[in-house]
């Protein structure tokens, strides 16, 4: 642990970094400021990210854009209805060597990198789904009895088409609450769009440059986790997350009535780590409540579901996320 004005001297530079990176970023990414921002603060927070839109709204690039300014090795597996789990995490294969001795070789398979872009993921099986819950919690994957562990660091940037798409499956609640935030990708407004329109026709392509490497990300992460978080903050997160539990004592009548199954601890810990994030993008030295109001729906939406009366009265999620949040915040703040 850092000594305090140690301490302050590392956000503030890493704060500048992160500032450098994000003009990077914005070379390619025009708009999408808050898709930007959420997807950095899931990997200085150590976790994954599922990106949810419809096709064309820029998620590939995102992805591609961030494997450049933050130095990672990526690869990208297109998730498709005959993708198999040895497609992802890689086979073992029979060679026969010079001497006819016979031996086993493992062949790698995309997953062996530092950030994998899965597009389109629940166009994949269920089966070829659950390939990814291990290397997303353990950082490694088991073939054939043995455990290989993963490029560090690790990060799984997912992308998820609506699921009234055809052709789609939905994605298991383990391995949703697998990735620590759920970002959704929406039209640019526009003169966002003009922006994009004059700025990806012409002749010349802007470029991103590179920031960061594994290193010096694995370093941010760990500067993130020493960043202090106030009593309050602290008491808001816990709130809220058992405020959105239907069974749980301290749940309105609005979580009661409309949730089926709420968040769980690992949500908590999502929380706890991104709102340090989101200061730090922000060029703060600590969290604040209203991080903890801003992060509430990429953070708990897909930790969560309505029940089917609910949805069956229109019910919303995110507006019930709203609510809580609302409530949760203004009681916090007044005791």
């Amino acid at each position: 642990m850092s000594n305090p004005d140690t301490l302050v001297a590392e956000i503030e530079a890493l704060g500048a970094k992160l500032a450098e990176a994000k003009t990077s970023i914005g070379t390619k990414i025009i708009g999408q400021t808050d898709v930007v921002d959420l997807s950095l603060a899931a990997m200085l927070s150590g976790g994954h990210a599922l990106l949810m839109g419809l096709p064309g709204l820029g998620k590939t690039l995102l992805v591609d854009t961030l494997s450049t300014v933050m130095g990672l090795s990526a690869n990208r597996i297109q998730f498709t209805p005959d993708l198999m789990p040895a497609d992802i995490l890689g086979s073992e294969v029979l060679e026969t060597g010079q001497d006819g001795a016979r031996s086993f070789r493992f062949i790698e398979g995309p997953i062996f990198c530092q950030l994998l872009m899965a597009d389109e993921i629940n166009r994949a099986s269920p089966r070829t789904q659950s390939a990814l819950l291990q290397a997303m919690q353990e950082k490694e994957v088991t073939i054939a009895g043995d455990h290989k562990p993963l490029p560090a660091p690790f990060h799984v940037l997912a992308t998820q088409n609506p699921i009234e798409q055809e052709g789609t499956y939905p994605l298991p609640e383990a391995q949703l609450d697998r990735f620590l935030v759920k970002i959704d990708v929406d039209y640019p407004d526009r003169e966002t769009e003009r922006g994009i329109l004059l700025a990806t026709t012409g002749t010349e392509s802007a470029k991103a440059h590179q920031v960061f490497d594994g290193a010096a990300l694995i370093a941010a992460q760990g500067v993130v986790r020493q960043m202090p978080v106030g009593e309050t903050v602290v008491e808001l997160i816990l709130d809220l997350v058992r405020a959105c539990r239907p069974d749980g004592d301290e749940a309105p009548e609005v979580v009661r009535k409309s949730v089926a199954w709420g968040p769980g601890p690992r949500a908590a810990q999502a929380l706890m780590l991104t709102v340090r994030a989101r200061a730090l993008l922000d060029g703060r030295l600590a969290p604040s409540p209203e991080d903890v109001a801003a992060l509430a729906r990429p953070v708990l939406g897909h930790r969560m579901a309505l029940s089917f009366a609910a949805r069956a009265e229109g019910a919303v999620l995110e507006r019930v996320i709203d609510e809580v949040t609302e409530r949760v915040t203004r009681v916090g703040l007044a005791a």
